[in-house]
């Protein structure tokens, strides 16, 4: 869940709940003074559990990042042993290429000399 969203569900429970609470007291019946003195007890109560509510939301949020921190560290070491894999092919890949550069080079090289070379004097 969204911890914005959670945070959002979490107030509208607890201000359902309080103006629930309200109106079934009000409507009760009951003397003036006992209503006040269970709305006072039900504030009490409905306070205290969403200072419990909110600090659970919080142990969540924290343990939530610090998942997500967990995972991103992972996720960075994984791309950083792919890219030194990569890296690694590629030198690899660039060092055959030269050497097999320089073994064409040799090769045309080889034969041009054997053209250039005057030819024995018996084959003219």
């Amino acid at each position: 869940m969204n911890n914005s969203r959670g945070v959002e569900f979490l107030t509208g429970f607890l201000l359902g709940g309080i103006v629930g609470a309200a109106v079934a007291l009000l409507m009760a019946p009951a003397s003036g003074e006992q209503v006040r003195e269970q709305l006072r007890e039900r504030g009490i109560e409905l306070r205290e559990r969403s200072g419990d509510y909110t600090n659970e939301a919080m142990q969540r949020a924290s343990l939530m990042a610090e998942e997500g921190q967990k995972r991103a560290a992972e996720m960075q070491e994984r791309s950083r042993l792919a890219l030194e894999e990569q890296k690694s092919r590629l030198q690899e890949a660039i060092e055959a290429g030269k050497q097999a550069a320089a073994q064409r080079r040799n090769d045309l090289m080889g034969r041009f000399e054997a053209e250039k070379a005057p030819k024995p004097a018996n084959e003219a």
